[in-house]
């Protein structure tokens, strides 16, 4: 089974390692990963007083985010934070209040940077943020990617044999199968739920 999965990219360059990162993420388990990259650059920046008649690219964000199994953030780190790009994305994603499409969504979020921490700030304020949309975020391996540079991809924008590939190739296995953790685990403990209230009812009708 493929589990559909929206890509959030916080940097808006097409040529962005972190883009390429998402990509590469996606291209080693396409086998049960089936990716979009959601456009986050046209998105209004978020403003209560339009939740009774959103733009249409809040709409159309929010489905495409709706509709997903899991979500992958992937973003470079701008003055030791989540770009604001992202954090509209987020913000637009998670209101009206109550009405949130990340809620429960399994995700898990990377971070790479030219610089020595990779992205370590902006990696934290979007787990944050993730803790209150109340997504089980995978917690390791932790991916704070640094030192990518453009010389680690090809010119088609793959990777490169080497030690960020194999890291890259361990992020993608672990967070296919959290995915695959947290939805399994929701179907059985629905079913166990289900088998429950069913011999409730049928234990009171023999009573």
């Amino acid at each position: 089974m493929a589990y559909k999965i929206a890509i959030l990219v916080g940097s808006l360059r097409e040529g962005s390692i972190n883009r390429k990162i998402a990509r590469s993420i996606c291209a080693l388990r396409n086998d049960n990963l089936d990716c979009s990259m959601i456009e986050i650059g046209d998105l209004p920046l978020y403003n209560s007083d339009l939740d009774d008649s959103p733009p249409a690219q809040w709409t159309r964000f929010r489905e495409q985010v709706g509709a997903a199994d899991g979500v992958l953030f992937v973003s470079p780190e701008y003055n030791r934070g989540i770009p604001g790009v992202l954090k509209n994305a987020i913000d637009v994603g998670s209101r009206p209040y109550g009405n949130s499409v990340f809620d429960k969504k399994p995700a898990a979020i990377v971070t790479a940077s030219p610089g020595s921490i990779g992205g370590f700030g902006s990696n934290h304020q979007i787990r944050q943020a993730a803790v209150f949309l109340n997504m089980p975020v995978m917690q390791q391996p932790e991916a704070y990617l640094g030192h990518v540079t453009d010389d680690a991809f090809d010119a088609d924008g793959c990777l490169k044999e080497g030690q960020l590939k194999d890291l890259v190739t361990v992020l993608a296995h672990a967070f296919s199968g959290w995915v695959e953790t947290i939805l399994r685990s929701r179907a059985l403990l629905a079913e166990d739920s289900a088998h429950a209230a069913q011999a409730k009812k049928e234990a009171e009708l023999a009573g």
